[in-house]
């Protein structure tokens, strides 16, 4: 039997990030400056409609603050105990970012279910004409973030922004109809329908980081072809220890041990797995450890052995 020797490849491909700082900036600003205005207008108006809107746009606030600490965190250099850096603040970012906005939504829906049974009266004008205002204000700064959607933390401040403009819609919708019939009991209906889209588009990206948390395989990517990717380079006999997982809302992290019996394959080769696991899969972060074994162990390995 001949000896068994260890090898271990490591490659890190850089990958360019793109920094939303300025998007997040103005969509706080613009946010914090609309919820105040229809926070006074609710108040004047006596429309709770527009208070409980202004109660979801404190939230994508508190939501986009979150998100834009986790961006520059992520942006942190490793260091002695977070060897990683802090990549992974970006996924506790968006769990958070979900979690608040099912919370909210679902004490706008509890709220629409008590005011179907008790009508209010409300100032429909105003709340046409605040609501309209909020459209614009979400809508504009949901495009800012629309094209990193592919980020995980990026997406959950697009869907916060974009679910806050879709709400300020209903509420504009309801307002026009309320003047045009007097129907109070519109505007709780729609909040509830508009709570629901919004619960149904939530419930993928609170899925998604929860998978992330637990170091869950990304979403998207076939471990089965990965492996079948591996299984069929030059020189492989078998692998095991396969693990792969999100480092960050946009870091993928990979390490399994090749089993090939004709020796390590060299440096150079190394480097090619990992830019090709990068290239096909979004791998950038690939740890491949090398294990000798003679052709009669190699094909000694059972199933179980084999992952």
């Amino acid at each position: 039997m001949a000896d068994n020797h260890q090898s271990h490849g490591h490659h890190r491909h850089g990958h360019t990030e793109v920094n939303y700082g300025t998007a997040f900036a103005i969509g706080i600003a613009a946010n914090l400056a609309y919820l105040c205005g229809e926070a006074i207008a609710g108040i004047f108006s006596g429309s709770l409609a527009l208070l409980a809107d202004a109660g979801h746009n404190l939230a994508d606030v508190l939501g986009l603050s979150l998100a834009w600490g986790a961006a520059m965190l992520s942006r942190r250099q490793p260091s002695g105990r977070f060897t990683y850096g802090l990549r992974s603040s970006s996924i506790l970012a968006a769990l958070a970012n979900a979690i608040i906005l099912l919370v909210v939504t679902g004490g706008i829906a509890w709220e629409a279910i008590w005011r179907i049974s008790h009508p209010m009266p409300v100032a429909s004008g105003i709340i046409v004409a605040v609501a309209a205002v909020g459209i614009f204000v979400n809508g504009g700064t949901a495009l800012f973030f629309s094209s990193g959607v592919g980020d995980l933390n990026v997406k959950s401040a697009f869907f916060h922004l974009a679910a806050d403009a879709l709400v300020t819609a209903g509420v504009v919708a309801a307002g026009i109809v309320i003047w045009l019939t007097n129907w109070l009991w519109l505007d709780p209906a729609v909040s509830l329908i508009v709570s629901a889209v919004i619960v149904f588009g939530t419930w993928g990206l609170l899925k998604s980081a929860i998978g992330l948390a637990l170091d869950a395989v990304p979403e998207g990517l076939d471990i089965a072809a990965v492996r079948a990717h591996l299984l069929a380079l030059p020189g492989v006999a078998g692998l095991h220890d396969l693990h792969i997982w999100g480092m960050s809302t946009t870091e993928t992290a990979l390490t399994c041990h090749l089993i090939m019996p004709d020796g390590h394959p060299g440096d150079g080769a190394l480097n090619e797995m990992a830019q090709q696991l990068h290239h096909r899969f979004g791998i950038q972060h690939a740890t491949i450890q090398i294990e000798l074994a003679d052709s009669d162990e190699a094909c000694a390995l059972t199933p179980e052995h084999v992952v």
